[in-house]
């Protein structure tokens, strides 16, 4: 029988006390102060017990305003806290303001921690972050070789702009947000890479789409994928675009070469179209105005000439024939 998941419903605390509740904690302060500035003066007046009685309310005043200064809390523009009290969920704020809860009631936050390289791998920090911050972030997803449909090794690198939607899904649904999201932009590239082919092989294949000519389509398939795979977490996709694409060095070369010999086979073809028109024009004109009258074999004998002259990658070096064409 399958476990359920422990969903958490989200609890938000909207009721901002901070002033009051610094006001207190001030007011606590002033009166620990004038305790032991009582048991001082007891003290030295020679009343040991009621300046001893003072000291000790002292003391307890004064261990008592830390634990309560400890529930206040400031929470700025696009932040959110997330909060637990002895082990249960306490509430989660995400509205700025100024804030008293409970001082037992603490923050958590798994992927404090953790700070995402510009390369998109996620490393743990020195310092702990209690704040989840909801603006808008990005991962630069390092690049990455992958196989396209056709088993070619591709080299493909992507950005994530993303942001935290539900900060209390992401603290509890998953270990590290941060980390999760890496680990599935890595998936998502790589599954969806793996469907396309990098570019057309065969030129009469124009509608099928390629890494490289559908790119934007496949950076909206990309998106949809991954925001499937990260909306347990409470993280919402914006965009994913792709930043980086390119042949694996062990075929870059021989790529290379299949797309100068599309090139120049293309750029022959035009030629060749260009020299056969010339060549009619000027057989077609030549017949018209009578300059020459030539029989089917000198004909084909000029359309020669005419082709290598146009079609050859050198310059002709004419010959001038002093006698007759016949």
């Amino acid at each position: 029988m399958e476990e359920k998941r422990n969903i958490i419903t989200e609890k938000e605390i909207t009721s901002a006390k901070g002033g009051m509740g610094l006001i207190l904690v001030l007011l606590g302060f002033i009166v620990d102060i004038a305790a032991i500035v009582g048991a001082i003066f007891f003290l030295e007046v020679g009343s040991g017990m009621i300046g001893g009685i003072l000291l000790a309310v002292g003391i307890v005043f004064f261990v008592a305003m830390i634990i309560l200064s400890t529930g206040l809390h400031v929470v700025n523009p696009n932040e959110a806290m997330v909060f637990t009290l002895f082990g249960k969920y306490y509430g989660t704020i995400k509205k700025q303001g100024f804030y008293y809860l409970n001082p037992f009631a603490s923050a958590i936050n798994p992927a404090g921690k953790t700070i995402v390289s510009a390369g998109g791998n996620a490393s743990a920090g020195t310092v702990s972050v209690k704040k989840i911050s909801t603006k808008v972030m990005t991962l630069n997803n390092e690049k990455q070789k992958v196989n396209d449909v056709l088993g070619n090794p591709v080299i493909i690198g992507a950005v994530v702009i993303w942001r935290v939607k539900d900060p209390t899904s992401a603290v509890f649904q998953v270990e590290n947000y941060k980390k999760y999201l890496s680990t599935q932009c890595d998936s998502t590239i790589r599954n969806i890479a793996r469907l396309y082919p990098y570019d057309v092989m065969d030129e009469g294949e124009t509608e099928e789409k390629t890494l490289r000519g559908s790119s934007q389509e496949i950076a909206v398939n990309m998106t949809a994928e991954l925001q499937e795979r990260v909306k347990d977490a409470g993280l919402e996709i914006m965009e994913v675009r792709i930043t980086h694409l390119s042949y694996a060095e062990e075929i870059a070369a021989a790529m290379l070469q299949r797309q100068q010999a599309v090139a120049i086979i293309a750029a022959r073809k035009k030629i060749v179209e260009g020299a056969v028109s010339m060549v009619k024009m000027a057989i077609d004109e030549l017949g018209e105005e009578e300059v020459v009258v030539l029989d089917e074999e000198r004909k084909a004998a000029m359309v020669s000439n005419l082709l290598v002259v146009l079609c050859g990658n050198k310059d002709a070096q004419p010959i001038v024939n002093s006698g007759s064409i016949y």
